[in-house]
C-alpha cells in the first residue's frame, strides 16, 4: 500500500497501513489524553475523506495513542470560548456535518473499527458509538461525563446510545453521568464487540479489518449502506431503498459478483478488486 499517498495533515494524527486495503489512523496527543482540538478534527476530516474516495482502502482502524482512546473535547479552551461570551455551539453542531472528530456522526460505507485502550470519554464515546465494531482493553472505561460539566452530548451520542442500548439504559449513562468499564459496555450496554487484554487491541482490530477484506468489498460496503438506511426508515423504505442504490448496483453489475460465484464453482478463493463506483 506505499503507493497510496495520504492527504497533508499533523503530528496530532499518525497516519499507517497495516494491511492491504486496511488505514490505521491513531490520534496522537497523549499527553492531552488525546483531547480533541480543531487541528486534529480538521486532520480526521482530511483523511477520512480520502478514505472514503480511495477505492483501494476498504476499511479504516481508529485507535488513540496513549493510555486514552479520546477524553472528549478540550474543555479548558470550551472555559475560555463560553467566558469570552464566544456562544455559537448551535451553529457550530449543525454545521459539523461528519459530528465529533469527524466520526460520530458520518455516514460511511465503508467499515469503521474502534481500538479502544484505556477508555473514551465524552466526544470520545460519540466517536465509538458511531463505529462498525469495537475493541477495548479489559481496564477500558466508558462514559458521557457531559451533564456533570453543565453540556450535553449532542454530537449523535444520544441517539446512537438509544439506538443501541435502548431507552432505560441510554438514560443511565446519559442523565447520571456515570462510568462503566469494558465488560459492561459489551455485555450490558451493548457497544462494545470485544475486550482483551490491552497488548491485544489493535492486532485484534487488525484482525478484524482482514476478516472484512477477505469479503467481497462491494457487498461490505452495499451491506453498510443498508445498516445505514435502517437508521434512518421503516424496513420496507430501507429495503426499496437499498436495492435501488448505486452500491447495489455495484454489487450486480459489478465484477466480484462474477468472481465470487465463480470461486465458488471453482472451489477456490475468490480475488477481489477494488470497487469503483
Amino acid at each position: 500500500m506505499s503507493r497510496l499517498q495520504p492527504p497533508q495533515h499533523s503530528d496530532e494524527v499518525k497516519v499507517t497501513f497495516p494491511s492491504e486495503h486496511v488505514l490505521l489512523l491513531t490520534l496522537n496527543r497523549p499527553k492531552s489524553l488525546n483531547a480533541m482540538t480543531p487541528q486534529m478534527s480538521e486532520d480526521l476530516k482530511h483523511l477520512l475523506d480520502w478514505f472514503e474516495d480511495e477505492p483501494d482502502l476498504w476499511v479504516v482502524i481508529v485507535t488513540g495513542e496513549g493510555r486514552v482512546f479520546c477524553a472528549g473535547a478540550d474543555l479548558k479552551a470550551w472555559n475560555e470560548n463560553q467566558q469570552a461570551g464566544n456562544t455559537s455551539e448551535q451553529e457550530g453542531v449543525v454545521a459539523n456535518v461528519h459530528g465529533f472528530g469527524s466520526i460520530s456522526r458520518r455516514q460511511s460505507n465503508k467499515p469503521i473499527i474502534a481500538a479502544v485502550i484505556g477508555g473514551a470519554y465524552g466526544g470520545g464515546l460519540e466517536m465509538v458509538l458511531n463505529c462498525d465494531l469495537v475493541v477495548a482493553s479489559q481496564d477500558a472505561k466508558f462514559a458521557l461525563p457531559e451533564v456533570k460539566r453543565g453540556v450535553v452530548a449532542i454530537q449523535g451520542g444520544i441517539p446512537r446510545l438509544a439506538q443501541i442500548a435502548g431507552h432505560q439504559l441510554a438514560s443511565e449513562l446519559l442523565l447520571l453521568g456515570k462510568t462503566i468499564d469494558a465488560t459492561e459496555a459489551r455485555d450490558r450496554f451493548g457497544f462494545v464487540n470485544t475486550v482483551v487484554p490491552p497488548s491485544q487491541v489493535i492486532a485484534t482490530a487488525v484482525t478484524l479489518a482482514k476478516q472484512i477484506i477477505a469479503n467481497s468489498p462491494d457487498a461490505v460496503q452495499s451491506t453498510k449502506n443498508g445498516l445505514l438506511l435502517s437508521q434512518r426508515h421503516n424496513f420496507s423504505e430501507t429495503l426499496i431503498a437499498h436495492a435501488w442504490s448505486a452500491h447495489s448496483k455495484q454489487v450486480y453489475k459489478g465484477a466480484n459478483i462474477k468472481e465470487g460465484l465463480k470461486a465458488f464453482t471453482e472451489k477456490r478463493a475468490p480475488v477481489w478488486t477494488s470497487p469503483k463506483l
